[in-house]
């Protein structure tokens, strides 16, 4: 029963990702920072030795790096995928025997242009199709790679590092400009508030200072 669930399983991969490998790593690449981002936190919330104070501060920090290491991964890494894929289709980047067969088929004025989608326009048998397929999917894995490159080395950390300026900033203003309510409580509602706030800039004070 196992092994036949296991091999519909496969059967599923390979139907959804044989002709699309560059999907593959951007769903199996996102699925990887989901994981290791839950993990970060997971840790954080089940370690003894870190303090309930410096956990409300670390938490939405490592929710927002999260956030932002999943998000531009995925659209970044789509992105050039999706670009890949408009340059093949088109026929602006293809292989010089597709090129030659489609214009044998009397495509040539239509080659690269956007409106032009060789699977749909034109039906490629043998070794054209073989060709194109091999190609595209190479060039999709090559775009994807890049792409990951790019999101998880320069615009993730750009982005992660404009949120935390940006928190810090507010954070510091908080700290100088109190909120009245805050510093003179006078409801049950207020006291609580002023408590979760005093205890979350003390723990921003000392941030330099948290240690997992």
């Amino acid at each position: 029963m196992a092994r036949n669930s296991g091999l519909r399983l496969f059967d599923y991969i390979y139907k959804m990702y044989h002709k699309d490998a560059d999907k593959m790593l951007i769903h199996t690449g996102t699925i990887g920072w989901i994981l290791s981002s839950a993990a970060q936190l997971f840790g954080i919330v089940v370690n003894d030795k870190t303090s309930k104070e410096q956990k409300m501060y670390m938490v939405p920090q490592e929710a927002a790096d999260a956030f932002f290491n999943i998000v531009s991964y995925y659209l970044v890494t789509r992105s050039f995928s999706d670009a890949a894929r408009v340059l093949t289709k088109t026929g602006k980047w293809i292989p010089s025997d597709v090129k030659n067969h489609l214009i044998k088929k009397g495509f040539k004025d239509r080659i690269g242009k956007l409106d032009f989608d060789i699977l749909k326009d034109v039906r490629l048998k043998g070794a054209p199709k073989r060709s194109f397929e091999l190609y595209r999917n190479g060039l999709g894995v090559a775009a994807a790679t890049i792409g990951s490159i790019i999101s998880c080395n320069i615009i993730t950390p750009i982005f992660r590092n404009i949120y935390a300026t940006g928190r810090q900033r507010h954070n510091l203003e908080r700290l100088h400009n109190p909120n009245p309510r805050y510093e003179n409580p006078k409801n049950f509602r207020d006291k609580a508030r002023a408590a979760i706030n005093q205890t979350y800039m003390q723990t921003f004070m000392n941030r330099d200072s948290l240690k997992i």
